[in-house]
């Protein structure tokens, strides 16, 4: 067999930075997809990365493109592009806001998958990050409430050709975005106190569910939410 392919979206930070660096240190070869000054993004110096806003299909099959020239074919693609807003009540939520909510978690998640079909191998496996919908306000809610129910369509449809199509679910994880929408490092740590296992959750934890999700182990799960979570919700559940 091989070597590994892995297209990673949203992976020059957080999450999808993690998951690019563990698979690069597993022998996987990896292409990210990220904006802004991507060679400050501290990356492998052979895990390519692409600039590509998810919400704009043109920038997808450009980035799609490079994949085909790069990668070749794809054994792992990780839809982890997001556009966090969260808190927003319904009165401060304008138009632009809510379309660009779907835009990139809905519409660009969906569209980079679709367009990715072709380079997806037989036994593929496709992630998408979740992360828990509730409390984020509505139209954040509204947007990311949609994509298990898309995750769980697509794995049916998929099954025949043997490309498993699975989510997981972060709780909270201390990741760049945060900082980045003003919220102190005090707050920030404040939020580990509510966590049953009492810490936040780190990028690296999310990187190794979705290389699990990825791997021969998770070959006969398709279809399934992965929460990791530290224990968050577990009480509501067990009820």
């Amino acid at each position: 067999m091989g070597t590994k392919t892995a297209l990673i979206t949203g992976g020059t930070s957080g999450i999808g930075k993690a998951t690019a660096e563990l698979l690069h240190s597993r022998g996987y070869r990896v292409m990210v997809t990220g904006l802004g000054d991507l060679d400050s993004a501290g990356l492998p110096a052979d895990v390519l990365p692409v600039e590509a806003n998810i919400g704009s299909l043109t920038d997808i099959d450009q980035a799609l493109d490079q994949a085909r020239e790069h990668l070749g074919s794809i054994d792992l693609l990780h839809l982890n592009a997001g556009l966090p807003r969260p808190g927003l009540s319904i009165e401060s939520t304008d138009e632009a806001t809510f379309d660009a909510l779907f835009d990139i978690n809905v519409k660009g998640t969906f569209f980079t998958l679709q367009k990715a079909l072709p380079l997806l191998n037989e036994g593929a496996s496709v992630v998408f990050t979740v992360g828990a919908a509730e409390g984020l306000g509505a139209a954040m809610t509204a947007a990311k409430g949609a994509l298990l129910p898309l995750m769980r369509s697509l794995a049916i449809e998929l099954a025949p050709r043997r490309i498993r199509v699975n989510a997981v679910s972060p709780g909270v994880v201390n990741t760049p975005a945060y900082s980045k929408m003003g919220i102190s490092p005090d707050t920030i740590a404040s939020w580990g106190e509510g966590v049953p296992l009492g810490r936040l959750g780190a990028p690296a934890d999310i990187a190794e569910a979705v290389a699990f999700l990825a791997s021969d182990a998770a070959g006969y799960i398709t279809g399934d939410n992965l929460l990791v979570s530290g224990g968050i919700g577990v009480h509501a559940r067990a009820v």
